[in-house]
C-alpha cells in the first residue's frame, strides 16, 4: 500500500515521504480499515509515541496521521461491535502506524460509526480536534451555562470547535488569535475578539474557563485571569503559574459516544467543522509542508 512516513525524528515534517509499506494484520480486537481520508497533527513528528511501540521498541520509519474516515473491510479475532463494510472515523493508537495510508490497523472501541450523509473528507477532520474541544470543556472543564470561556486558537481546528460547543452549552466566549484570525473566529461564534499581538489581554476581565492551546507565556498570564474556583484546561502542558481552581493537562482519547454527538451536531447543522486545505495522497507530503500558515485542517483525500 501507499503510505505517508517519516524516518526519523531529526528530519520532522521535512522528512516526510510517499513509500510503499506492506498491508496491515489485524492484532485480537482489530480492524482493518480501508482510509478514504485522513488528517494530521503538525507537531507529531515531536511525540515519542511517533517513534516507538509500547514496549519503547524503535518503530521508525512511522507512517503519520491520526485522524481517520473510511470503510472497515477486515475485523481480527475476537472484534466485536463493527462489521465488515461498515463507515467509520475515529483516532488510531499514538503507538502504532498512523492513518496517512491506503489501510491502517485500529482497535475497534477507537471507531465510531459515519452516517452515510457525513462525507469521509469531514469525518476525517473531527476526530482529534472535536474530541479535544469536547473533553477539555465538558470532561475536564466542567463547562456550565452562562459561564465565560477564553478560547484560544478560536480560529484554529481545535479553537473553532471549542468556540462553537461553549456557544452551544450557552457560554459566552471570547476568542484569541493574531489580527488576520479576528473574522475567522467570530464567524465561528466568538463573541468577542483579543489579538494577541496588539490587544492588552488583561483587559479581558475574570473568566470561568481557559482552553489553552499555544503555553507559555501566553497560558501564564491567561491563568491570572480566571475566577476563584475555574478552571485551566491545556494540552501544552502546565506551566509555572496556576489558578485559585483546578489546572488540567490531557491528551485526547477517541471516545465513540463522544464522536457520535459531535457527528450529530454536523449532521443537523449546530457545528462546523474547519477545513483549510483537501489533497491527495500523491501531493499530501506537499500539502502538509504549506508555504503560508494555515489554521485549519488539511486533509488528505486517500481516495476520491
Amino acid at each position: 500500500m501507499k503510505a505517508i512516513a517519516v524516518r526519523d525524528q531529526a528530519e520532522g515534517t521535512a522528512g516526510m515521504r510517499l513509500v510503499d509499506r506492506p498491508d496491515p494484520k489485524p492484532a485480537i480486537n482489530d480492524v482493518i480499515v480501508q482510509v478514504h481520508a485522513a488528517a494530521y497533527v503538525p507537531t507529531e513528528v515531536d511525540w515519542p509515541s511517533t517513534w516507538v511501540d509500547r514496549a519503547g521498541k524503535d518503530r521508525s520509519p512511522s507512517i503519520l496521521g491520526h485522524d481517520l474516515a473510511g470503510i472497515v473491510t477486515a475485523l481480527g479475532y475476537g472484534t466485536t461491535g463493527l462489521t465488515i463494510g461498515q463507515r467509520v472515523l475515529g483516532i488510531t493508537d499514538w503507538h502504532r502506524d498512523g492513518s496517512l495510508a491506503e489501510y491502517v490497523a485500529v482497535e475497534a472501541r477507537n471507531l465510531a460509526p459515519l452516517p452515510g450523509d457525513v462525507g469521509f473528507t469531514v469525518g476525517a477532520s473531527l476526530p482529534i480536534s472535536g474530541l479535544t474541544a469536547w473533553q477539555g470543556l465538558f470532561q475536564h472543564g466542567r463547562l456550565e451555562s452562562g459561564q465565560t470561556v477564553l478560547a484560544h486558537g478560536a480560529a484554529g481546528a481545535v479553537g473553532s470547535m471549542v468556540t462553537q460547543l461553549a456557544r452551544e452549552a450557552g457560554a459566552y466566549v471570547i476568542g484569541t488569535g493574531r489580527a488576520a484570525d479576528r473574522v475567522k473566529a467570530l464567524d465561528y461564534g466568538a463573541n468577542e475578539f483579543v489579538d494577541l499581538d496588539n490587544d492588552d489581554l488583561d483587559e479581558v476581565g475574570g473568566v470561568d474557563l481557559v482552553f489553552d492551546v499555544i503555553g507559555g507565556a501566553i497560558q501564564e498570564k491567561s491563568a491570572l485571569l480566571i475566577r476563584s474556583g475555574g478552571t485551566l484546561v491545556t494540552v501544552t502542558g502546565l506551566g509555572d503559574v496556576r489558578p485559585d481552581g483546578i489546572s488540567v493537562d490531557f491528551v485526547v482519547e477517541s471516545v465513540p459516544s463522544q464522536l457520535i454527538e459531535i457527528v450529530q451536531r454536523v449532521r443537523d447543522g449546530r457545528l462546523r467543522t474547519n477545513i483549510d486545505d483537501v489533497a491527495t495522497l500523491d501531493d499530501a507530503v506537499a500539502a502538509l509542508n504549506p508555504a503560508g500558515r494555515r489554521k485549519g485542517k488539511t486533509v488528505i483525500s486517500v481516495r476520491s
